[in-house]
This record gives structure tokens, C-alpha cells and sequence, in this order.
């Protein structure tokens, strides 16, 4: 392809994650050096920014402050859970999308954002390329739920990951110090994939985790379930239990008590509740003493428990997508991949295609769930415990930590 310059405009979507504004920073940086690029835009709450022509200079911001994104959690542009439809039903979006883009000669856009984001960045790649404009379009990935098509593991997932373990170290020698025992629920996120709470695994190698851990990815059986947690309470007299939100039983329906009726912007069901419903029934039959916790959004905004490997990869990856695409390339997503030199992790970047990566979900391979499907194996934990390593020198105030402060001056 021959050399393209013009404006790039970088959005986030979906849910967030402690590391997110690290991967947006590896564009905006990468951007900003580039003479290709000739004005980097921050686009404010993900495509709706582009559909309402709300778009910061990101060109204005001080360095310094753009720097501290790498630390900060959460999406600073802003996000969404906005569905654009098929160009083929209804193509209003696009339209107005092209008209934006024509206005402020964008001739890049970068999309950090998991996988209904993917489908919305394969999407617009698609119709610009019907319609003849030249913009190539990255997509930058982003998900606690590690369930991105083709890449070996996701931005963000990492941290969760470390959050999960750390915490449930920590809750485990809490829930131990009463001459009573105690039967302890924790719920985790995931609706379809069981990545987060298979993280929790890592605490157990580590001598103080969870004994049972449930995933989405093998129906759930509540009498089994039931046996289980008494026959490790009467052995041990305290239990822990790591599940994944979005267990399911034979028939696919959720175990959450939470109504399938409560959807985001993509139909999916909202979940929750479930760490206090199975505590009620573990309660009932067991007459133990039993607390659920939902770490909820703690997982995925838990800056001070990031993983600097994390905050690194997921910052490479937004460069990345700029390097490839003032290279040329158009219609990808950058993943990575994985590698071992001299018996040490090393991580790569890889493009996949939009199209393949798009509302595909990656799921934990069923060897990796043990046969009684409560528990994860060994391999799980060799996957995961890589990821989690390091720790980010993370600016602080008064002991308190000190995020970006971005001015989101608004383009003309």
C-alpha cells in the first residue's frame, strides 16, 4: 500500500479494566511520533464519541499526564455498549461515521475494546472498504474474560487475574481464624467463560485458595455441589468456593437468581447474586456458617494489584496497532502470542483478522477442567501464573494514587 497520512482516532469500548488506558497510551504515543499521522483524536465514549462528532485532541494534552494512563484504570476516553447495526439493514451509522471521518480526514481508527468491539471495528473496516474511503482500522484488544479469538491471552486479563488470587489468599486466612468453621462463596466474572474464576486456582497452588472451583464452560450440578462442599467441610471444617458468574445448568439456564430480562446493550444477560444464592442454599443444607462475596467491579479496577507484565503487553499492543497500520496493514486485530526462551516466557505480537476474531469466544479447554469439573488442572495455572508477574513502580500522593488528568480538549 502506499504511504497514507491523515488524522487517527482512538475509542474504547465495553466494560473496562485496570490496564485499558495502558494499551490506549501505546496508540496516543505511538500516534503522536508518527508523521504519517497527522492529529491523534480521543474519541469520547467509544464510536457514540465518532456518531456525536465528540472528539478530544489528544495532541493537547501534557505528556506527562498522557504518561500516567499507563497507571490508571478504567476508560479514560470514555465507554460504551453501543451496537451498530449491519450496513446492510440500516447503514445510518455508517454514513454519519464516513461524514466524521471526511470532516477531520481520519484515516485511521484504532478500537480497544473485546469481543462486541471487535465486531464493531470489522464492521466499520468492512463498509469503508465497500465504500471506497481509505481508512485502515485496528483492532486493540481488551478483556478480563480473556475469551478474544486466536491471541494467547487478553489485556486486562492478567490483572484480574492477579486481583482474584491475591484476594482470595487474603480471604482465605481471614475465614480461618474462628474455633467455628466456615463456608466461604466467592463469585467471579464470567458469563460464558471461565477464565477469571480459574485464576483463583492460582492461590490454591500457592497453599491458600479455593477447594472447589466452578466454570461456565461445564454444566453445573447443584447436588453434586452440595456433596461436595459437606464432605470438605466435615474434613476440614472450613470450605472455599471460587464460581464463575455465569454457571449454568444442563438446560443453559443461568444458576444466578438474577433475571435474564436485565441485558446490555448487546443482549447479553446481567448477572449476579449468585455468591448470595448459593450461600443461602449451602446454608440450608449444611447449617454451617457461610458468607458469599462478589468481588464485582473490584476485579477489573484493581490498579494497585496490576501486573506490570500486563501494563507492558497491553501497551505494546496499542503501538503495535500503530506501527502496522501506518505500515500498510488494515482490518486486523493485534493478539499475541506466546513463546519460551531459555525456559522463560516471552510474549509477541500477532495479527489476527477482524472477521475471525469478531463475536467468536475463546473458551478454557475442557483438559484443563478436572473430570469431576471442580476444579481446574495444573496446566491452568502454568497458562495463567506467567502473566501475573511484576510489579509497576505505580505513581502515588500522599500514599494515595495518582492518576491521569486528561484536559479533553474537544477537536473543531
Amino acid at each position: 500500500m502506499s504511504e497514507l497520512k491523515g488524522a487517527c482516532i482512538i475509542g474504547q469500548s465495553g466494560g473496562p479494566t485496570s490496564v485499558i488506558n495502558a494499551s490506549a497510551y501505546g496508540v496516543i504515543d505511538a500516534a503522536l511520533k508518527n508523521p504519517n499521522i497527522t492529529n491523534v483524536y480521543g474519541a469520547e465514549h467509544g464510536i457514540v464519541g465518532v456518531l456525536n462528532d465528540r472528539l478530544f485532541d489528544m495532541g493537547q494534552e501534557d505528556p506527562a499526564e498522557l504518561e500516567l494512563l499507563k497507571y490508571t484504570p478504567s476508560s479514560a476516553l470514555g465507554s460504551c455498549r453501543y451496537k451498530i447495526a449491519d450496513p446492510d439493514v440500516d447503514d445510518t451509522d455508517y454514513k454519519r461515521i464516513l461524514e466524521v471521518f471526511k470532516k477531520h480526514d481520519v484515516r485511521y481508527f484504532f478500537y480497544n475494546g473485546g469481543n462486541d468491539s471487535m465486531d464493531t471495528c470489522n464492521k466499520i473496516s468492512k463498509y469503508m472498504q465497500k465504500v471506497g474511503y481509505e481508512c485502515r482500522v485496528m483492532g486493540v484488544p481488551k478483556t478480563i474474560d480473556n475469551d478474544l479469538f486466536g491471541t494467547d491471552h487478553c489485556p486486562g486479563f492478567a490483572s484480574a487475574a492477579k486481583y482474584i488470587a491475591t484476594s482470595c489468599m487474603e480471604v482465605y486466612q481471614d475465614a480461618r481464624v474462628y474455633d467455628k468453621g466456615m463456608v466461604c462463596i466467592i463469585e467471579i466474572m464470567g458469563r460464558h467463560a471461565g477464565w477469571l474464576a480459574g485464576a483463583a486456582a492460582l492461590a490454591s497452588a500457592y497453599g491458600a485458595g479455593p477447594d472447589l472451583v466452578y466454570l461456565p464452560e461445564v454444566d453445573f450440578d447443584m447436588d453434586k455441589f452440595l456433596a461436595d462442599v459437606d464432605r470438605i467441610y466435615k474434613e476440614k471444617n472450613n470450605v472455599m468456593v471460587a464460581v464463575s458468574e455465569g454457571i449454568h445448568y444442563a438446560d443453559g439456564s443461568f444458576v444466578s437468581e438474577a433475571k435474564t430480562s436485565a441485558t446490555d446493550g448487546f443482549g447479553h444477560a446481567q448477572l449476579g447474586g449468585l455468591a448470595a444464592m448459593l450461600a443461602e442454599v449451602v446454608k440450608e443444607k449444611t447449617g454451617a456458617k457461610v458468607r458469599g462475596i462478589e468481588l464485582s467491579l473490584l476485579q477489573r479496577c484493581g490498579a494497585h494489584l496490576a501486573s506490570e507484565t500486563d501494563i507492558e503487553e497491553s501497551y505494546m499492543s496499542g503501538k503495535a496497532a500503530v506501527e502496522n497500520a501506518t505500515a500498510g496493514l488494515t482490518d486486523k486485530m493485534v493478539g499475541f502470542e506466546r513463546t519460551y526462551v531459555d525456559g522463560k516466557y516471552v510474549c509477541k505480537t500477532k495479527l489476527f483478522n477482524l472477521t475471525d476474531v469478531a463475536n467468536t469466544e475463546k473458551k478454557v479447554p475442557l483438559e484443563w477442567i478436572t473430570p469431576d469439573h471442580s476444579n481446574v488442572t495444573k496446566d491452568f495455572v502454568d497458562y495463567a501464573l506467567p502473566l501475573i508477574q511484576g510489579e509497576p513502580n505505580l505513581p502515588k500522593q500522599d500514599s494515595l494514587p495518582r492518576f491521569a488528568k486528561l484536559k479533553k480538549v474537544l477537536a473543531k
